[in-house]
């Protein structure tokens, strides 16, 4: 399938913005500890924000580099381009209301963090409302979504457990404890449930909106 005039430059602009921040983010997490360059860079991938956006990146890329194939119809699928923008939209309010006000990050860092936890977010937010086929998706969807944090919470513990290096401070057992940490998993998914189920009504109600009327 070929993109449209309006998709590829989009696209294309935005892969590269996804690229640039996931590798300035990279670079200032590992330059200067050379000694811990295995574990910086396990971290590095431990964290939801960078597996988002690293997902977003890919939906912005395959499309526009390779526009047919397998790897192309996975990408532009509708299922995975709404579940990409579910998981996109939990990381920009996540930070924006839980994590934002804990730290303020300057100069490159203050550019790769307003890259992975705005922008990508918001360009995803609209290539999915601009590019992607509506009304396709069903209400069971979204509970299919939860696939990747429930992965991602499993991966968590058995790291953190390992390392006693935790992500967020949400999810740190070893400050938390068990209970509280569980109960912040426990309303994290429920917003990911309720986030894509509003992801899937907007789909149905637009896909109604531009379904033609019968002649």
């Amino acid at each position: 399938m070929t993109l449209t005039r309006a998709e590829r430059p989009w696209r294309v602009a935005f892969g590269c913005v996804g690229v640039a921040a996931l590798v300035l983010q990279y670079v200032l997490m590992v330059a200067g500890h050379g000694d811990a360059l295995v574990a910086r860079t396990v971290n590095f991938f431990s964290f939801f924000t960078i597996l988002t956006n690293i997902l977003v990146t890919a939906a912005f890329v395959i499309p526009a580099v390779a526009p047919r194939g397998a790897l192309w119809r996975w990408a532009d699928s509708e299922g995975v381009r709404a579940a990409t923008t579910l998981y996109a939209a939990v990381v920009g309010l996540v930070y924006h209301f839980l994590l934002a006000s804990s730290w303020s990050p300057q100069g490159w860092d203050w550019v790769a963090n307003f890259a992975l936890h705005y922008v990508m977010p918001l360009a995803m937010l609209l290539d999915w409302m601009l590019f992607t086929a509506k009304g396709r998706l069903r209400w069971v969807d979204p509970v299919k979504w939860l696939a990747f944090p429930l992965v991602y919470g499993g991966w968590t513990a058995v790291h953190g457990l390992l390392t006693h290096w935790w992500p967020y401070g949400f999810v740190n057992v070893d400050r938390l404890g068990w209970t509280v940490a569980l109960i912040w998993y426990a309303g994290l998914l429920a917003f990911f449930l309720a986030v894509g189920l509003i992801v899937t009504a907007l789909d149905r109600r637009l896909g109604r909106d531009r379904t033609p009327d019968p002649a």
